[in-house]
């Protein structure tokens, strides 16, 4: 496949797969609500494209290289004296290199992540149908945002959808990393695949509170 076709390829999938993430709940499928993350879930991307700009995943200091999730849940600590987000993230690799390259994106670092929601976006209705502005559900901030909320990422989950092919292969062979879940691709794509028993189910195991046997 020439280097064209490929690209071309490459966004023809990451527009279906947004164009289905788009129908994701505020709260990510199969995420219950726990003691862990008593907080408020609301999806940062994909968003409406005609809609303001989105949030987005940085380093501390850097104003150009930024992280665009092809999907990504934002959940919003309850009070505004411990401040932070825990956010879930959904990557459609098209192959193995822009696996390795997304992951590399998402590996433990000794630096903060900062996740940055944009002023029009805190500002703009959570979901059509519902004029309530989207900052009045974070219940961090006690006044109408007047800046960007930059927060230090506390938790973070990655799942990957691969290509079928792609997926077989690395479920075999490899070992994910304790952050990161899999899917085939067609589990994105796929209408209404929120719905899906074991999305729900993988979604579930991807929640902070999965890692415990019990909570108190």
């Amino acid at each position: 496949m020439s280097e064209a076709l490929a690209a071309t390829h490459h966004l023809a999938l990451d527009r279906k797969v947004r164009s289905q993430l788009r129908k994701w709940p505020q709260r990510p499928p199969g995420v219950a609500h726990s003691m862990k993350q008593p907080g408020t879930w609301l999806r940062g991307r994909p968003g409406d494209a005609a809609g303001p700009a989105h949030p987005f995943l940085k380093f501390p200091g850097a104003d150009r290289l930024r992280t665009l999730p092809d999907g990504l849940w934002l959940h919003f600590s309850p009070t505004p004296a411990d401040p932070y987000v825990d956010i879930l993230c959904i990557e459609a690799c098209s192959s193995l290199q822009n696996l390795l390259d997304k992951r590399s994106r998402f590996a433990p670092s000794t630096s903060s992540l900062l996740a940055v929601c944009p002023v029009p976006w805190l500002l703009a209705p959570v979901q059509p149908g519902d004029p309530t502005p989207r900052w009045r559900l974070i219940r961090l901030l006690q006044e109408e945002p007047t800046r960007p909320l930059a927060l230090p990422v506390r938790d973070i989950r990655v799942l990957f959808g691969l290509k079928n092919r792609h997926y077989e292969g690395f479920a075999r062979t490899q070992v994910a990393h304790p952050h990161e879940f899999f899917c085939p691709m067609d589990a994105l794509t796929r209408e209404d695949g929120h719905e899906d028993p074991d999305m729900r189910a993988l979604m579930s195991r991807a929640a902070a509170s999965a890692n415990f046997m019990r909570l108190p």
